[in-house]
C-alpha cells in the first residue's frame, strides 16, 4: 500500500495539516483529566468555587478547541483522500487505456472495474481513518502512559499487565480475519463477472429461457461472498466485547488497588479519576489501532491489486524494435503482409501461420474463410490490437511497429464485426470518428453508409439519443452507423470485419456492391461534395 502513497504528493501539506490538527486534538484530551484532577483536588475538597468556576471555564475552552481542531481534520483529511482516490483512479484509467487486447484478456474486463472503483474506494477509506488514527493512536497511548506515570507510577503495573493481554487478543483475532478480507475482494470480482455477463447477454439469456441457471449463478457467487463477509464479521465481532471485558477488568483494578493507595495517603481522589481516564485513553488508542487492524488488510489487498494493474508494462510499445522512433511513410495506404504468423498467448497452435498478401491502394481485397480461420485476427494485427510472432505488416512500405500507435490508427478506419455504439447522439457517435467533422461530412457519411433513410424517421434526426451499447437501434442500424463512423474519418486503409452481416439485400447492394463506397474508399472523400 505504501507504493500507492507516492499519488499523496500534491497532498503533502494538506497531510502534514491533519496531523497537526489531530496532534492538537490530542494534546487538548490528554489535558482534560488533567484540569479535572485538579477541580476535584483543589477546588471541591478545599470548597474553593471561584477556583471551580476558572478551571471548568478552561475545561470548556480546552473541550471546544479539541472539537474545532477535530472538525478541522475531519473536513482536510476528507479533502485529502478524496483528492488521492480521484489521482488513483485518474492513472488508473489512463493506464488501462494504453493496455492492449492481451492485457485486457490476461487481467479481465470485470475485475479491472472492480481495482477502479471498489479497490480504490477501500484504500481511500483507510487513508482518512490512517491520518488521523495513525497521529492520535500512539500520541493517545504514549501521551496517556506518561500522564499516568506522572499521577502514580506504581498503579502503572495495572496497565503493564493490561496493555499485553489487550494486544495479544487484538493480534489472535486479526490474525483470523485478515486472509479472509484478501479473498472477499476476489469473490467481488467473480460476482461483479456474473452480473455483467448477465446484464450485457439479457436478451439471449431470456431467449434460450436460461434465467433459471443465472439466478443460480448469481445466487451461488452472491453467497459465496455473503458467507465470506459472514465469516470475518463473526470473527472481528468477538474484538470488541473481548476489549470491553478487559477494560472493564482494568477499571475494576484501577478502582481497587487506586482505593488502597488513597486509604494509605499515597494518592488523591482526584490523581484516582485522572488515572482512570488515561487508562482508558490508553485502552480507546488501542481499540482504535485494531479497527486499523480491521480496514487496513483489506486496503492492503485492494492496493495490491491497483498496483498489479499499475505495475502492468504494455505489450504494445510505441517505440520499434531498433529503439528509434521513425517518421510514418506518406502513401494511398499499401497494407503488405509478408510472412506473419500470430498466436494468442496460451494458445497451442497459432491462429495465423506465414500469411503473406499485398492489399493495394484503390483495391478491395476480401479474405475469405470458415469460422476461427483468422479472418478477425488478421484485421487485428493491421492496427497493433495484437503484435505479430514472426514476419512484418507494413504500411506504405513502413513497418506498423514503427509507428506510433496514435500515428498508425489514423490511417485506418475500422468497422468491427461487432458494431458498438456509446450513449449520446447519433451524430456524436458519428463524430467519434473525427472530433472536427462537419455536420455536412456527418451528413454525406451517413447517406454514403446507407444511413440516413432511418435517421431521418427517428425524432430528433441526427440528434436523435442512442442509449448504452446501441440497444435502442437494430442490429442493421448499428452496422451503418458503424461504417458511417469510419468513413468520416477519412483514412488511408479501410477494415470491415464482417460489416455487413446484418444488412438487407438491397442496402448491402447499395453500400456494398454499387460504385458509391468503392469511389468513396478509392479517392478517400476529399470533400463532402463528391
Amino acid at each position: 500500500m505504501l507504493k500507492l502513497f507516492r499519488y499523496l504528493k500534491p497532498f503533502r501539506w494538506g497531510v502534514v495539516l491533519v496531523m497537526a490538527l489531530v496532534l492538537l486534538q490530542s494534546l487538548s484530551e490528554l489535558y482534560l483529566p488533567t484540569l479535572m484532577s485538579d477541580i476535584v483536588d483543589k477546588g471541591i475538597i478545599a470548597k474553593d468555587l471561584p477556583y471551580i468556576w476558572r478551571i471548568g471555564g478552561f475545561m470548556l475552552l480546552v473541550t471546544l478547541g479539541g472539537a474545532l481542531f477535530s472538525v478541522a481534520a475531519s473536513y482536510y483529511s476528507a479533502r485529502v483522500s478524496s483528492g488521492f482516490g480521484r489521482n488513483v483512479r485518474n492513472k488508473l484509467f489512463s493506464h488501462v487505456e494504453s493496455f492492449s487486447l492481451q492485457e485486457f484478456d490476461q487481467v479481465g474486463t470485470a475485475s479491472l472495474i472492480t481495482r477502479t472503483t471498489n479497490d480504490v474506494n477501500q484504500v481511500q477509506q483507510v487513508l482518512v481513518m490512517m491520518m488521523r488514527m495513525m497521529v492520535m493512536a500512539p500520541m493517545m497511548c504514549i501521551g496517556g502512559l506518561l500522564m499516568a506515570l506522572s499521577k502514580d507510577a506504581k498503579l502503572t503495573l495495572v496497565l503493564a499487565v493490561v496493555i499485553p493481554v489487550l494486544t495479544l487478543t487484538i493480534f489472535l483475532i486479526a490474525s483470523r480475519g485478515i486472509p479472509l478480507f484478501r479473498q472477499i475482494q476476489k469473490k467481488l470480482d467473480k460476482l461483479n463477472l456474473v452480473l455483467r455477463e448477465n446484464l450485457t447477454g439479457i436478451r439471449v439469456i431470456r431467449s434460450f429461457n436460461r434465467i433459471d441457471y443465472e439466478k443460480r449463478r448469481f445466487r451461488e457467487a452472491n453467497g459465496d461472498l455473503t458467507n465470506t463477509a459472514i465469516r470475518v464479521n463473526q470473527i472481528m465481532a468477538f474484538l470488541m466485547p473481548a476489549m470491553m471485558l478487559i477494560m472493564n477488568f482494568a477499571q475494576i483494578s484501577i478502582i481497587w488497588f487506586g482505593g488502597l493507595r488513597i486509604s494509605q495517603g499515597d494518592m488523591q481522589v482526584g490523581d484516582l479519576m485522572a488515572f482512570l481516564q488515561y487508562a482508558m485513553q490508553i485502552m480507546f488508542s488501542l481499540l482504535m489501532l485494531s479497527m486499523m487492524f480491521v480496514m487496513v488488510p483489506r486496503a492492503s489487498a485492494s492496493a495490491v491489486r491497483i498496483n498489479e494493474v499499475l505495475a502492468q508494462e504494455p505489450v504494445i510499445r510505441d517505440t520499434n524494435q531498433y529503439g528509434l522512433r521513425q517518421k510514418p511513410g506518406s502513401g494511398g495506404g499499401a497494407v503488405e503482409f509478408d510472412n506473419v504468423t500470430f498466436s494468442y498467448p496460451g494458445a497451442e497452435q497459432p491462429a495465423v501461420k506465414a500469411i503473406s498478401f499485398q492489399a493495394m491502394p484503390g483495391e478491395v481485397t476480401a479474405i475469405i474463410g470458415g469460422t476461427g480461420s483468422g479472418k478477425s485476427t488478421i484485421v487485428n494485427l493491421i492496427p497493433r490490437f495484437y503484435d505479430v510472432e514472426s514476419g512484418s505488416i507494413r504500411i506504405d512500405g513502413v513497418d506498423v511497429r514503427q509507428y506510433s500507435q496514435e500515428e498508425l490508427r489514423a490511417k485506418i478506419g475500422l468497422v468491427p464485426q461487432k458494431a458498438v455504439l456509446f450513449s449520446g447522439s447519433i451524430e456524436d457517435n458519428i463524430r467519434y470518428g473525427k472530433d472536427d467533422a462537419s455536420d455536412q461530412e456527418i451528413r454525406h457519411a451517413a447517406d454514403i453508409a446507407q444511413a440516413t433513410e432511418f435517421i431521418s424517421q427517428m425524432p430528433d434526426g441526427f440528434q436523435s439519443a442512442i442509449a448504452q451499447g446501441g440497444t435502442n437501434v437494430s442490429g442493421g442500424q448499428k452496422q451503418r452507423l458503424s461504417i458511417a463512423r469510419a468513413l468520416v474519418r477519412r483514412p488511408e486503409v479501410y477494415l470491415f470485419d464482417d460489416s455487413f452481416s446484418a444488412l438487407d439485400y438491397k442496402t448491402d447492394a447499395k453500400l456494398g456492391r454499387r460504385s458509391v463506397l468503392r469511389r468513396r474508399m478509392h479517392r478517400s472523400l476529399s470533400s463532402p461534395s463528391e
